[in-house]
């Protein structure tokens, strides 16, 4: 395996995106953002002919070149993505990656009055943008979403919010039963606010004041912070936390608000919309920190009771943790390709 970059069969435009859902958001975070737009090998030879396309979302603290770092033995995933295609593993497709980085981390691409509205910048903004510009196929039924973790949540739900846009998705270790996934992190996160008299802005004071993660507290709080702001902030942005921050007792209210986005609970909400879903690939490693690789099973049996044909689904648990699976990803990648090529 080499240590450096490898040239791509196929190429990748590294453009900018201006978005007017997210000028002035809550956090003052650009409403001008990166995006960047894989072209498969032979885009240019033909320009009449149209392409699928499949948007790569990231998951929590993930940003947009991050999808370029190349780890030890291992090559990122913009070269593993080409690859796929340069081997005719996978008809050819667009693949799109898109960046929703918020300054508390990331927004779970949802619209929140806590963050911004990146649920409609990626539905409304992303979409329509990459199809005026590239040769998509402009349909649901040729257009996919994927990602990890909160990618992989923003994955499982953005097909169920909006059918007419995605057919098909892939969900890595996705959010998803949030009683296992995030109520353990809960306790976690009283026992770090201790030190600031359970007041999690004196944390984010503190953060922003240093290098950022030279504390034990900083991953939980920032994501105990972050994700409050996507899932309970109140409509004039003020963000409740779920728990009483000084003695963990669940706020059933605000709970509720969090329990209201686990894609295990959505799908009975959604379930003729799933139905009419082309290809849904769950996965999961079997020592996820996380238990999101329950999650996954718990998403799993809930399609089975709304009646999605298990023709449709590929589920899948191996052995890993939450950490170093990207090697999944072009294996979901070229799965959906095979699915979504007209």
């Amino acid at each position: 395996m080499l240590p450096w970059s490898a040239d791509l069969a196929g190429h990748i435009e590294e453009r900018v995106i201006v978005s007017e859902l997210l000028r002035g958001n809550p956090l003052g975070d650009p409403h001008e953002r990166p995006i960047w737009v894989y072209l498969p090998p032979g885009y240019a030879d033909d320009p009449t002919r149209r392409y699928p396309s499949v948007y790569v979302i990231q998951g929590y603290t993930g940003h947009l070149v991050m999808w370029a770092n190349r780890s030890a033995y291992r090559q990122p995933f913009t070269e593993t993505a080409d690859a796929v295609f340069a081997a005719g593993a996978a008809p050819p497709a667009i693949v799109v990656y898109v960046d929703a980085w918020t300054a508390y981390g990331g927004s779970q691409f949802v619209d929140s009055p806590g963050t911004g509205r990146y649920h409609s910048y990626l539905c409304d903004e992303v979409v329509p943008w990459v199809d005026a510009r590239y040769r998509t196929i402009p349909a649901a039924g040729q257009r996919a979403i994927m990602g990890k973790s909160s990618g992989g949540f923003g994955a499982m739900i953005t097909p169920m919010l909006r059918p007419d846009l995605f057919g098909a998705l892939a969900t890595h270790a996705g959010d998803s039963l949030y009683e296992l996934s995030y109520i353990p992190e809960f306790g976690k996160s009283v026992r770090h606010l201790r030190a600031y008299d359970g007041d999690i802005w004196r944390w984010w004071a503190d953060f922003r004041s240093r290098t950022s993660f030279t504390k034990a507290a900083d991953h939980e709080l920032l994501m105990l912070l972050g994700v409050s702001a996507c899932f309970s902030a109140r409509p004039d942005g003020t963000v409740d936390l779920p728990f009483d921050p000084g003695t963990g007792v669940l706020r059933p209210e605000v709970w509720q608000r969090w329990l209201d986005w686990d894609p295990v609970r959505m799908v009975p909400r959604y379930a003729e919309q799933l139905r009419g879903l082309t290809a849904i690939w769950i996965d999961a490693g079997t020592r996820d920190e996380w238990y999101l690789d329950i999650g996954a099973q718990a998403f799993r049996g809930a399609l089975a009771q709304a009646g999605v044909p298990d023709e449709v689904i590929h589920f899948e648990l191996f052995d890993a943790t939450h950490m170093a699976i990207d090697y999944r990803y072009p294996l979901s990648l070229a799965w959906l390709c095979q699915r979504i090529a007209p």
